[in-house]
């Protein structure tokens, strides 16, 4: 079996949480790369490895409209560029390695299964008003919530600061699969969670 980055094997990760744990892809390839192929297929992405979805993830523009921690978190200048995604992946793997002596594959694992939210809010109309109800999330969008929470606690962690991207990834990686609140992607699952209690 190939090993992602041919460093890391994935055999032996175990996956704790059922309802997300068949769109948890951990078939390993050297290069976690599929070059677009399954873009225009309905649900393909739920087929593609865990570690690629998360170099995709990195390789938005930022935050965009909304504001996080008061800042407009914009353009890294990575859209695109996968191969400085990848390197910043790798890096944060071998922080993690080296820093929680265990299987980065496993910790990724961990963190997502911890930052994923189990419930939202969705607005319904009736008679006119606008009505704010708490829903069950699909675990494929816990998956991709987890997934973008993670990258941008990246963004953030390493905007108009010493720490370099890898760096951000890989203390967000160790924090949410211990499930600190220090985490930025575990403090905004249980903000989602909180605003969708008060709406039951």
């Amino acid at each position: 079996m190939a090993k992602v980055f041919d460093k890391w094997d994935s055999e032996g990760v175990k996956i704790t949480d059922l309802s997300i744990a068949r769109y948890i892809v951990l078939d390993s390839k050297t290069v976690p790369h599929t070059f677009g192929k399954q873009t225009q297929k309905m649900f393909a992405k739920g087929k593609m490895s865990i570690v690629e979805r998360l170099i995709n993830k990195i390789m938005r523009s930022g935050q965009g409209k909304r504001k996080l921690s008061g800042k407009y978190i914009r353009n890294r200048q990575g859209c695109g560029k996968k191969l400085q995604a990848m390197r910043i992946v790798e890096e944060a793997f071998e922080i993690v390695e080296q820093k929680t002596k265990q299987n980065p594959l496993q910790v990724l694992v961990k963190a997502l299964e911890n930052a994923a939210p189990r419930e939202d809010t969705t607005k319904i109309k009736r008679g006119g008003i606008a009505y704010a109800v708490a829903v069950d999330v699909a675990p494929i969008t816990r998956l991709d919530e987890a997934l973008k929470n993670i990258a941008l606690a990246g963004f953030v962690g390493s905007f108009n600061k010493k720490k370099t991207a890898g760096e951000a990834l890989a203390e967000e990686l160790i924090l949410a699969s211990q499930e600190d609140q220090k985490s930025l992607s575990v403090k905004r699952r249980d903000e989602v969670e909180r605003i969708a209690k008060s709406s039951r």
